[in-house]
């Protein structure tokens, strides 16, 4: 019988595949972004800029056009018309460089382009994305990008000459550099500690059918009873739930051992030894129940650091 071919798009994505130890000693799964979702994501928040810019200029035109072209006694324009003027270059750099930090320093670590692909950026250390982490990257733009196409359209004797093939060479290398790296890291992903990820699911995933720990959360190998207070269950929240899920469903006596005393240590437990399973399925049921409780209320806990 013929061997069914693989799926090369589930081949492509197990290529991507990378596990990330936390420094609570977690290991996380991701998934890291594909080269084509960068560049439409990349595509889309340029998009969203040149509109934003198009439309504000226009309705400066259209509301303001008749007070710039006044001009006072001295030449010089008036006083509100300058306040406008300043506004508007703000706005430009703005658009320019807040767009990109404002958003990937927010709690989904996402532009709007980056999250209609379903990408997100994450620190490579498995810890929090930190700001100084997205303001380097997104600075080494200007370098990637901006400085060498401005070169290359302003170098003297045209493209043709040698400024603008060196421009040319520096813009290519830069872009190339994504293209020849195992992770799809750009230049300033590297120098910054940072990659492009598959974003999480946003919803809780099907129930896990645990086994050890019943609806209070007793053992059925010990007999002992875990019961969880608010405090020691708002520690955690959607993602690490995820985590937990994955690590349960694993079954790895090894990981579920090193997982059981992460969580006591972050809860205040004193760590015991044989009964972890039990111990994880009841933080795990009682967590999810705490989870989806503040979901219908409309309160939602993404991560740790939320």
């Amino acid at each position: 019988m013929n061997k069914p071919a693989s799926n090369p798009f589930q081949a492509a994505t197990d290529r991507r595949r990378r596990i990330v130890v936390t420094p609570e000693g977690i290991a996380l799964p991701f998934v890291i972004g594909s080269r084509s979702s960068r560049a439409g994501a990349l595509i889309i928040d340029f998009l969203i800029i040149i509109v934003a810019i198009v439309v504000v200029s226009l309705l400066l035109r259209w509301v303001f056009g008749g007070m710039i072209g006044r001009m006072d006694d001295s030449g010089t324009l008036g006083g509100a018309a300058e306040f406008i003027f300043i506004a508007y270059i703000i706005f430009l750099f703005l658009a320019r460089y807040a767009y990109f930090l404002a958003f990937e320093m927010g709690p989904r670590g996402a532009t709007p382009g980056k999250r209609l692909v379903g990408l997100r950026v994450a620190a490579r250390d498995g810890g929090r994305l930190t700001a100084e982490a997205v303001i380097a990257r997104n600075l080494l733009r200007d370098i990637e990008i901006f400085l060498p196409l401005v070169f290359l359209f302003t170098a003297p004797g045209g493209e043709g000459g040698p400024a603008g093939i060196a421009a040319l060479a520096w813009f290519l290398v830069f872009m190339l550099f994504a293209i020849f790296n195992r992770d799809a890291m750009r230049a300033g992903d590297l120098v910054a500690g940072t990659w492009v990820v598959e974003a999480p699911r946003k919803t809780l995933a099907a129930a896990l059918s645990t086994r050890g720990a019943g609806r209070k959360g007793s053992s059925e190998i010990t007999g002992a009873e875990y019961k969880f207070g608010e405090d020691e269950l708002a520690v955690y929240g959607e993602y690490e739930l995820q985590t937990l899920e994955r690590v349960l469903r694993d079954g790895k006596p090894e990981a579920v051992a090193a997982v059981a005393e992460t969580i006591c240590r972050k809860i205040g437990w004193n760590p015991g030894k044989g009964d972890e399973r039990a111990f994880l399925e009841a933080f795990y049921t009682q967590l999810r129940a705490r989870l989806e409780g503040g979901m219908r209320l409309g309160k939602r806990k993404a991560n740790k650091f939320s």
